[in-house]
């Protein structure tokens, strides 16, 4: 057998090793660190649910139909339209739609109602004053009053009013659930001083708001319209654009490259304290501390988590947040790649979130359900559904996109 000379022997084993060294490098990963931010990107509401009320002629009605829970209340305004700038409402913090056990408030409300004076024009005789909407020219003739709402009852202008039962009925029934029923009766056509009701507007809120007028304040504009012309159109605008669904996220888990649930499959323990109580104790990797706090907590509007993870390339996240205002919902994801062509992700990740239902507890009307996280009396008091995680597919018309609640961002390191 022929030998190879040295030389040759020596180029063989270099070659050797560069292709030793370049398998080695197929063995290394790229890796990298990420931050993950969650941020509630709600926007503030002040109104629950809304609605206009109608013309209701002497003898006639209309009902209105809402969602509630605890701790809602309910407000309207109505024009007494045969005085200059009179109307009804309740008092301005609205209607306390549940008592403080949670029994609902039902029935004949009519003695909560009451004649408000919105002294935004000088008062005149009943049912003959030239600047009443009945007589006059056009909107808003009669002469300024710059003064405040007030209770008819404390107003000394020398008239005299019909008893508000001599007027009006007011009604409400609890029909399940979350959902009441408003009756608004015109009773006037048997008093002395049958009048129409114009158009107004109805408002669910929380009770520490005074929705449509503050007592011994001057009117708004908006509620001007309505108590002296019936002109409910700004008042309903204002109302609306500032009426919504707005809910906290509880903290959340995440994983590396292991799934947080199954979609058609039931939820684990863990899935399903965190989806009905906002609680990932049965989680190893959680984000519960909202950033600039020192304790978990969930995050409001403008408020965010963040953490880091260590990854490589071939690595995926799966994340999942509860959104609080429902009984078992959860916005989530499973295997999000962290690498894109060996190159790591940086930026919006939120349009590959969805919100599932996670199966555990029977849903009720998001934002107003009292067996919901904000309204509940403890953990896990809801009906159990014994389902499986699914995509939700009836959110409401109330509950926003998913883009429009929640924020979710990657950074690379």
């Amino acid at each position: 057998m022929k030998k190879l000379p040295f030389l040759n022997l020596l180029i063989l084993a270099s070659l050797f090793l560069l292709v030793g060294c370049g398998d080695d490098d197929d063995d290394v990963k790229v890796s990298g660190t990420f931050d993950v931010t969650i941020e509630n990107v709600f926007e503030g509401k002040d109104f629950f649910e809304n609605g206009t009320i109608g013309f209701i002629e002497p003898g006639n009605s209309e009902t209105y139909t809402f969602n509630a829970g605890k701790g809602h209340h309910l407000s309207f305004a109505t024009m007494f339209v045969q005085t200059n700038d009179l109307f009804y409402a309740p008092a301005e913090n609205g209607l306390a739609l549940y008592n403080a056990d949670g029994t609902a408030l039902t029935g004949d409300i009519t003695d909560l109602v009451d004649l408000w004076d919105a002294g935004t024009e000088v008062n005149e005789e009943p049912g003959t004053g030239p600047n009443q909407a009945p007589r006059q020219s056009g909107p808003n003739t009669g002469a300024d009053e710059n003064g405040t709402v007030e209770l008819i009852e404390n107003i000394n202008d020398g008239y005299t009013y019909p008893a508000n039962n001599e007027i009006i009925r007011a009604t409400l029934t609890h029909d399940g659930g979350t959902l009441f029923t408003l009756t608004i009766e015109n009773i006037s056509n048997t008093s002395s001083l049958p009048t129409p009701f114009a158009p107004g507007v109805w408002a669910v809120h929380a009770g520490s708001l005074q929705a449509l007028f503050t007592e011994g304040a001057a009117a708004s504009a908006g509620l001007e319209g309505i108590a002296e012309d019936g002109n409910n159109e700004a008042t309903n605008n204002d109302i609306t654009s500032r009426t919504g669904l707005v809910s906290p996220f509880a903290p959340g888990a995440y994983e590396i490259n292991e799934a947080l649930f199954i979609r058609g499959n039931a939820s684990s323990p863990a899935l399903e304290a965190l989806a009905e109580d906002g609680d990932a104790s049965g989680y190893t990797n959680v984000f519960n501390t909202p950033v600039g706090a020192s304790a978990p907590a969930p995050i409001f509007p403008g408020e965010s988590y963040t953490f880091s993870v260590s990854a490589e390339d071939g690595d995926a996240l799966s994340l999942a947040t509860m959104l609080v205002q429902s009984n078992d919902w959860i916005v989530a994801a499973n295997n999000i790649p962290l690498f894109e062509n060996g190159i790591a992700i940086s930026g919006d990740i939120t349009s590959q979130f969805k919100i599932y239902d996670t199966g555990t507890e029977v849903d009720e009307y998001a934002g107003a359900g009292n067996d919901q996280a904000p309204r509940q009396s403890g953990p896990n008091t809801g009906a159990d559904e014994n389902g499986t995680v699914e995509l939700e597919s009836d959110l409401g018309d109330h509950v926003p996109g998913v883009t429009s609640m929640i924020r979710i961002t990657v950074s690379s390191n």
